[in-house]
C-alpha cells in the first residue's frame, strides 16, 4: 500500500482532485513517496468553488440527460421487430448505459456539496464508482460501434449485407458490456471509503497499491476511452463525408451512358433495400435525409453537419478531461511540477469531468432527436399514450356517471317508499 498520506487543510478541498478526478478516483488517499514533491499552489490563483458549481452542473446533466435517454429507450425498446436494426440496437444499449450512469449522479452531487463526505456507505461507494467507470468505457465503445456500422451502411452497403444482422449486433453489444466490465473491474476492487483526518470526512476514493497501478490505469483510460475510439470514429466519419460528397457529384453527372461501375448512392441503397428490406440500416440521425435518393443541397448539408457534430461533440466533451489526466500523469512522474500544474489538476479536473459527463445527455440528441423518423415515432407513441389516458379517463368518468345515476335512482326509490309509508290509509265515510 501507499507509504505517506496526503496532508490537507480543511480549506483545500480541491486537493481531492489529485491523481484523477472525483468521483473517478476522487482522491489518491495515499501517494507513493517515490513521486517528486509537488510545488506550492499558486496563492494568487482563485480556486474553483467545487462544492457549489459541481453539484449544480451534475443536477442539470442528470435531469436533462435522464429525460432524453429515457425517451430514447422508450422509443427504441417499443419498436417492432422489423425496425430493430443494427443501428437501433447499438443506440438502445448506449442510452441504457448513459441512463444507468445518470441515475447515480445525484449521489455524487450530494458528495461534492458536502465537501467530499460520503454518507451512503461502502457498498454504494463501490457500486457508484464502478457504474461511472462502466459508462465511461461502454458509452464510448458503443459510439465507436455505431460509427463503424454507419460506415458500412453508407460507404459499403452491398459488401456489408452479410455482416450487418441484428443478431450479430446483439452479440457485439454483449461483447462491449463484457469489455467495459473488465476495464472497470480494477476501479471496483480499489475503490473504498477512507477517513481523511485533515478534513474530518469519510471520502469515497481509490487507494492505489503502488505507482505502477496508477500509471497503468491512467494510461488505459486515456488510450482505450479516448485515443483509440477517437481515431476509429474520425476515420469512419471522414470516409462517410468523402463518400457523400463524391456520391452527390456523381449523381449530378449521371447520364444514360454511365458505366455500371459508377453506381450512385441511390442505386446502392435501393439494391440493399430490395435484397433485405427488414434489415436495411436506418441510423436515427441520418434517416431523415437519406430516403433512397442522392443527397443534394440542404439534405447533403444536414447529413454532413450531423456527421461533423458527432465527432466534435465527442472530442469537445472528453478531450479536456483526458488532457488534464495526462498532465497529472506527467506530474506524478516528476516530469512537470509548478503551481499552475497543481492548480489545473486540482480545479479543472472536476470541471472537465462535468463536460465529459454532458456527453451522456448529448448522445440521444445527436443520434435520435434530430432525425425525422425518430421524432415521428416519438410523436406517435405520445399520441397513443395520450389517447389511452384519455380513453381511460372517459371510461372512468362514464363509470362514475353510471354509478351516480344508479345511486340517484336508488335514492329516489327510497324517498318514494318513505312517502308511501307516511301516508295514512283513509277508510269509508
Amino acid at each position: 500500500m501507499c507509504e505517506s498520506p496526503i496532508m490537507a487543510t480543511p480549506n483545500d478541498l480541491s486537493l481531492f482532485n489529485s491523481t484523477s478526478s472525483p468521483p473517478l478516483s476522487v482522491t489518491e488517499i495515499c501517494t507513493n513517496t517515490s513521486v517528486a514533491p509537488s510545488a506550492l499552489a499558486c496563492s494568487d490563483w482563485p480556486p474553483v468553488p467545487i462544492t457549489t458549481v459541481i453539484p449544480a452542473v451534475y443536477s442539470a446533466i442528470c435531469g436533462l440527460g435522464a429525460v432524453a435517454n429515457a425517451l430514447a429507450v422508450w422509443v427504441l425498446a417499443s419498436a417492432s421487430a422489423s425496425r430493430r436494426t443494427v443501428a437501433n440496437t447499438f443506440m438502445l444499449n448506449l442510452c441504457l448505459s448513459d441512463l444507468l450512469f445518470l441515475l447515480s449522479l445525484p449521489l455524487w452531487a450530494v458528495y461534492y456539496s458536502r465537501g467530499y463526505s460520503w454518507s451512503f456507505g461502502r457498498v454504494a461507494c463501490k457500486v457508484c464508482g464502478a457504474v461511472l467507470h462502466l459508462n465511461l468505457y461502454a458509452s464510448i465503445f458503443f459510439i465507436t460501434c455505431m460509427s463503424m456500422d454507419r460506415y458500412l451502411a453508407i460507404v459499403r452497403p452491398l459488401r456489408s449485407q452479410s455482416a450487418r444482422y441484428p443478431k450479430r449486433a446483439r452479440l457485439t453489444c454483449i461483447l462491449v458490456w463484457v469489455l467495459a466490465c473488465a476495464c472497470s473491474a480494477p476501479n471496483l476492487y480499489l475503490r473504498d471509503t477512507y477517513f481523511v483526518e485533515a478534513l474530518g470526512v469519510e471520502a469515497c476514493g481509490i487507494s492505489y497499491p503502488d505507482h505502477t497501478w496508477y500509471l497503468t490505469l491512467a494510461s488505459m483510460k486515456i488510450t482505450l476511452a479516448f485515443l483509440l475510439p477517437l481515431f476509429v470514429i474520425s476515420c469512419c466519419y471522414s470516409a462517410i463525408g468523402r463518400h457523400l460528397v463524391a456520391d452527390t457529384g456523381l449523381g449530378r453527372m449521371q447520364s444514360t451512358s454511365q458505366p455500371p461501375s459508377m453506381l450512385s448512392f441511390k442505386s446502392l441503397e435501393s439494391r440493399e433495400s430490395r435484397s433485405k428490406p427488414e434489415r436495411s440500416p436506418t441510423p436515427c440521425a441520418a434517416s431523415g435525409s437519406m430516403r433512397g435518393r442522392p443527397l443534394e443541397g440542404r439534405g447533403l448539408e444536414r447529413v454532413l453537419w450531423t456527421v461533423a457534430s458527432v465527432v466534435l461533440a465527442f472530442f469537445i466533451c472528453w478531450f479536456p478531461f483526458h488532457c488534464v489526466t495526462f498532465l497529472d500523469v506527467l506530474k506524478n512522474n516528476g516530469w512537470v511540477d509548478s503551481c499552475w500544474v497543481n492548480w489545473t489538476i486540482h480545479n479543472l479536473t472536476p470541471v472537465t469531468l462535468c463536460l465529459g459527463f454532458s456527453n451522456s445527455a448529448i448522445n440521444p440528441v445527436l443520434y435520435c432527436f434530430i432525425g425525422n423518423h425518430f421524432r415521428g415515432r416519438l410523436g406517435g407513441l405520445c399520441k397513443g399514450l395520450w389517447a389511452c389516458l384519455k380513453a381511460h379517463g372517459e371510461d372512468h368518468s362514464q363509470k362514475r356517471g353510471s354509478f351516480s345515476t344508479r345511486l340517484s335512482s336508488f335514492s329516489r326509490k327510497l324517498s318514494d317508499l318513505k312517502d308511501l309509508a307516511d301516508v295514512e290509509p283513509s277508510g269509508p265515510t
